[in-house]
């Protein structure tokens, strides 16, 4: 823990240098909850640069919570496609109910209850009731955390929940009692710009004679994150059943993975299958019907978070048979014309230039 002296500084420091240097971003231009609420949730997992245009658009649709609570999911989810990590907007659209629903169209101001919303975390949480509301409550998020850690020496590693809480108790020591909100805004911004994982900018930091890492020479080693386990590779085989010019989409289905979102149906290729064999089969499973299976459109990899895959798109011609909903909650067929109206996943998406 610091002393009055160091915390009196580093406020002083990283609240001057937050004012005078920050980036001008949309949603440091507004106290709207709402505003602020959705910035947020973006930027879970998504850079600054690529949230900007999607931000802006999705508040000329759904400008309250009123039009988000009214917004088809379908449209949602279109408006957030190639963003990633799709459960995002799932959660914004059952929040927005919730705060329509049961709390009037007015958002929470403690932390407790926006912590019992769908989406949000400690640290959103944190954001979003110190911003909007002036709580006095911390928010680490990676960048801050990585701050904190060099601030304060911390040695231990970062991604277990012992470290974290001991980083949060200086988050909480470090906020003034005016601003929780900029000081929060400064930490996180200071990581995002200055103090980065690998080169950190000690010579431009605002705050680097109070920082033990620095003075240490330990900024390299610090902080001390978990090894990263390697991401495990899935070969996937999909088709493209077309039929009069229409091709066949399956919505997935509710409580799994891109739940909501259109794709072109398939599944994983099993050991000792062939790549013709296994969409055979998957289609049988996932429709209830059989197809001939004609060339390769194309193969696309793609990284999730927790997998990487490559994925074969097949032309595929359909029998007599007719397609049930079997795994997918909605089955359509759909012109080519019309693809791009649906939202599909990314990888998914890579493929409509092919067709």
């Amino acid at each position: 823990m610091f002393d009055k002296k160091i915390i009196t500084g580093v406020r002083r420091s990283l609240l001057m240098w937050f004012k005078r240097t920050a980036r001008d971003l949309p949603w440091r231009r507004t106290r709207d909850p709402y505003a602020i609420w959705i910035s947020e949730i973006m930027l879970q997992q998504t850079r600054v640069e690529t949230v900007i245009s999607y931000y802006l658009r999705f508040l000329e649709l759904f400008p309250n919570v009123y039009a988000l609570a009214q917004a088809k999911q379908d449209n949602l989810l279109k408006q957030w496609e190639g963003m990633g990590y799709y459960r995002r907007a799932l959660h914004l659209h059952k929040t927005a109910k919730t705060i329509v629903n049961e709390y009037a169209g007015v958002f929470p101001q403690t932390l407790e209850e926006w912590k019992r919303l769908p989406g949000v975390g400690d640290y959103t949480a944190g954001a979003i009731a110190s911003i909007a509301f002036n709580v006095r409550a911390p928010a680490l998020d990676g960048n801050a955390k990585r701050v904190l850690a060099r601030l304060s020496g911390e040695q231990g590693c970062i991604d277990e929940s012992k470290t974290t809480q001991s980083l949060r108790v200086i988050a909480e020591s470090l906020l003034p009692p005016k601003e929780p909100g900029a000081l929060n805004q400064s930490i996180m911004e200071l990581g995002a710009r200055l103090c980065l994982p690998k080169q950190p900018l000690c010579a431009e930091c605002p705050i680097q004679k109070y920082c033990a890492a620095a003075i240490q020479g330990l900024q390299k080693t610090i902080p001390v994150r978990q090894s990263q386990k390697p991401v495990p590779h899935r070969v996937v085989v999909a088709a493209a059943i077309l039929k009069n010019g229409r091709y066949l989409l399956g919505k997935r289905p509710p409580g799994g993975m891109l739940e909501g979102l259109w794709e072109f149906p398939g599944g994983k290729v099993e050991a000792g299958e062939t790549h013709e064999a296994a969409l055979r089969r998957e289609i049988q499973e996932e429709l209830g019907m059989r197809v001939r299976v004609g060339r390769l459109i194309a193969s696309v990899d793609h990284v999730y978070s927790h997998l990487a895959v490559t994925i074969h798109l097949y032309l595929c011609e359909p029998t007599e048979d007719k397609p049930q909903a079997i795994y997918h909650c909605e089955i359509k067929w759909v012109p080519r014309s019309q693809l791009r109206r649906y939202a599909f996943p990314a990888a998914n998406l890579k493929f409509l230039d092919y067709l």
